[in-house]
């Protein structure tokens, strides 16, 4: 549940937005990206603009994100028979799978298998979502993330159940994005996945904003222990990354 929010993230902006579970962060996605659908105010002004557009066709709205998310990998595993391949083609599409009404062309094949081969999934290709492991199963959706070359990436934990070799090759990849100018929203839990051309970071909790701004002024010590509840230092480490370490009560182990 969202409360009092009131954001402006400007396209070119890199931005991450960290918080506990249940804090809201994954709700704006949705909301950005249409799977839950906002009301609109009193006096019938829109609540919720994307690329300075408040209707939009679904479809057409998600053919310009990338978009990664639990949800899009659940319901991927749970669709049954369709193949890493056809998981990528169908980021062209902004569906799940593809259809016979879709027109899928060498290029889009061509092009899904490099970005399978850029996060070392490609042996995925003709394997059923429904059998990979979590892991692989997020290689190929961040694949399928990429290979439309979108205008902004709506990133929500993509990480998880990525191995270490993976998660950094991911994280360079994300650095190159960002270079080209592809606007970045990353979820996480991790500050140390907030990229250095990540110079916005939003911490919410509760369901509203709690610090908002240039991160080396939002990710302090103070800041992520109050949204947190719990003693967390940090340090900003080489290249522009912060990290963050736990005080944990040894008398409650």
């Amino acid at each position: 549940m969202l409360a009092n929010l009131s954001l402006d993230i400007p396209e070119g902006q890199h931005t991450a937005i960290v918080g506990p579970n249940g804090s809201g962060k994954s709700t704006l996605i949705k909301l950005i990206s249409r799977q839950l659908h906002p009301l609109a105010h009193a006096d019938g002004r829109p609540i919720v603009s994307v690329f300075g557009q408040s209707n939009w066709n679904v479809f057409e709205l998600r053919s310009l994100l990338g978009i990664v998310s639990p949800d899009l990998h659940s319901a991927f595993a749970g669709a049954g028979g369709i193949t890493g391949i056809d998981a990528v083609v169908s980021g062209y599409f902004a569906s799940q799978g593809t259809a016979n009404h879709h027109t899928v062309t060498p290029e889009m094949k061509r092009q899904a298998r490099n970005a399978l081969a850029e996060l070392g999934a490609l042996s995925l290709a003709d394997k059923p979502m429904e059998t990979m492991s979590a892991g692989e199963a997020r290689r190929v959706l961040i694949a399928r993330a990429l290979v439309h070359h979108p205008r902004a990436l709506l990133l929500d934990e993509p990480t998880t159940g990525l191995d270490i070799a993976v998660r950094r090759k991911f994280l360079e990849t994300l650095r190159v994005l960002a270079a080209q100018g592809r606007t970045l929203l990353l979820v996480t839990h991790h500050i140390d996945e907030i990229i250095p051309e990540i110079e916005r970071v939003i911490l919410m909790k509760e369901g509203s904003v709690y610090a908002d701004g240039a991160k080396e002024n939002v990710l302090t010590s103070k800041n992520l222990s109050a949204v947190f509840g719990m003693d967390i230092y940090v340090n900003r480490a080489a290249r522009g990354y912060f990290t963050a370490d736990l005080s944990l009560d040894e008398s409650q182990n």
